[in-house]
């Protein structure tokens, strides 16, 4: 008897895993191509603000005040864009630094994130969307850490010679929150620019 559970009971669960990758297909084939196309023509520029060189002041509840410089470029092909965050200290050295991928995924209408540090992999994922003249991002950070967690970002008072930033932050799975736990004042030191094809096509 035990022998024919064990395997109705794998049968069952690979039944249940197909149908929800079924349900899950067909939900994210719901948007036409005209839908897809208009989304992407939307929302595409969404990030453009961040291209260049910024010099950011910082206040966190856990470091204090900070300093540092932000750089992001566009990437030649699609709508993503390549950044990268520096903290230094007041002779110019590194404290901490990390890069992100930002990449407009049109079929689910949003921006998904991924950054990464210093020997842990592609695992600060994340999505962001645009909310009136205002990004908003939520994204795991230190998700190989001892001590990982979820932030709420919140890009606002954007100008193309500045913008603000403040984050959110949960360490017990988004339960409870740290309101305003990092704080950014960012300016322009660089004009906006992108990277060209790493490999270009032959004519």
């Amino acid at each position: 008897m035990r022998r024919t559970v064990l395997p109705l009971c794998a049968a069952t669960l690979l039944v249940s895993m197909a149908i929800a990758s079924l349900l899950s297909a067909q939900a994210s084939g719901r948007r036409t191509k005209e839908q897809i196309k208009a989304s992407y023509e939307a929302h595409q520029g969404d990030f453009d603000y961040l291209l260049g060189d910024w010099a950011f002041t910082s206040v966190s509840r856990e470091f204090g005040t900070g300093r540092g410089y932000w750089s992001a470029v566009r990437l030649a092909e699609g709508a993503q864009i390549l950044d990268e965050y520096r903290v230094v200290g007041d002779s110019g050295q590194t404290y901490y630094v990390s890069s992100t991928l930002r990449a407009y995924n049109a079929v689910l209408d949003q921006w998904e994130l991924v950054s990464a540090e210093s020997g842990t992999g592609l695992q600060n994922v994340g999505t962001a969307h645009r909310i009136g003249t205002e990004m908003h991002i939520e994204q795991k950070f230190g998700v190989m850490s001892p001590n990982p967690s979820i932030w709420r970002i919140r890009y606002y008072d954007i100008r193309p010679d500045r913008f603000s930033w403040t984050g959110d932050r949960s360490t017990d799975g988004g339960k409870t929150w740290v309101t305003d736990f990092l704080r950014i004042e960012a300016r322009r030191i660089g004009p906006p620019r992108s990277l060209g094809p790493l490999a270009p096509a032959k004519k």
